[in-house]
């Protein structure tokens, strides 16, 4: 099983978004059984809460079922994850700054660095919590456009180890 893990802030608004978006792709893909993908955040503040009724909404309206309960992402979690997809800079650097090595800081990833229309110099998809609707789809739109790539890679590294 490869397994991938969205990380945001308080694991209600992009992480989990990002989950149900590949989720959905790995599923329309026929890597479900092979691919596992979770989300958490790197902050307490909302542990066991539902996702932001916002994206909720917005996953909803855009029709990509969701079901969560916002988690803390924990150091060990490095030895169970094969790549730790970050939704901006800020949590990248946590994360790497959380790894016990090089090998697990090597599997923090942005997810807009996925996405080949995305600025190179402007990979983070903001936080839209303090916002209104509008930032939640703008979100759902970068995190549309990343996960054809994520994809792309997840599933060559699915196919490697399945011929291994």
């Amino acid at each position: 099983m490869y397994h991938v893990c969205f990380v945001c802030t308080g694991n209600i608004c992009r992480s989990p978004m990002a989950e149900a978006v590949f989720r959905a792709q790995v599923r329309d893909a026929g890597l479900d059984g092979l691919v596992e993908v979770s989300s958490a955040g790197t902050g307490s503040w909302h542990l066991g809460d539902p996702a932001d009724p916002r994206t909720a909404a917005v996953l909803d309206t855009a029709g990509y079922p969701l079901r969560h309960i916002a988690r803390l992402f924990e150091p060990d979690w490095f030895d169970r994850h094969d790549l730790v997809v970050a939704l901006d800079e800020g949590h990248a650097a946590e994360l790497r700054a959380m790894a016990r090595n090089t090998a697990e800081a090597a599997k923090v990833r942005l997810l807009r660095s996925y996405d080949p229309e995305a600025d190179p110099d402007e990979l983070s998809v903001p936080d839209p919590y303090y916002g209104g609707a509008a930032g939640f789809e703008v979100c759902l739109a970068m995190v549309e456009a990343a996960v054809p790539g994520l994809l792309s890679e997840v599933s060559a590294a699915v196919a490697a180890r399945e011929a291994g």
